[in-house]
């Protein structure tokens, strides 16, 4: 009888701690499809499958401008104006070969500042 009160007594903390952090990796992951991505006022001459225009883009003010070779789904872009984009990101399962594998989505549009 002891041996069982003393295996019980070890199992509630572990599954308290088993419970606990079953709920904290959820909660970390959900924002982990989303980006804040700061949109240049020009696009710029790029080449993907052809000669195009890309966006400007950077995640921090920080860094350097990237060119961004895809589109944002719901987004409008208008030239002369840096934007403060959040987005959803989605792993597309099956892409083209000549696409992105990652599918782009505005959430917000956080800041539209005239340049």
């Amino acid at each position: 009888m002891k041996i069982i009160a003393t295996i019980l007594k070890g199992a509630l903390p572990a599954a308290a701690l088993f419970a606990m952090t079953q709920c904290t990796t959820t909660a970390n992951t959900a924002g982990a499809d989303e980006k804040t991505f700061i949109v240049g006022p020009e696009t710029a001459d790029c080449t993907g499958v052809a000669p195009m225009k890309c966006l400007q883009v950077k995640e921090k003010a920080s860094e350097s401008w990237t060119n961004f070779y895809t589109n944002i789904e719901g987004f409008t872009y208008e030239p002369g104006y840096e934007y403060v984009l959040k987005v959803k990101t989605e792993k597309i399962a099956n892409p083209p070969a000549d696409g992105s594998s990652i599918k782009y989505t505005l959430i917000k549009e956080v800041s539209k500042t005239k340049k």
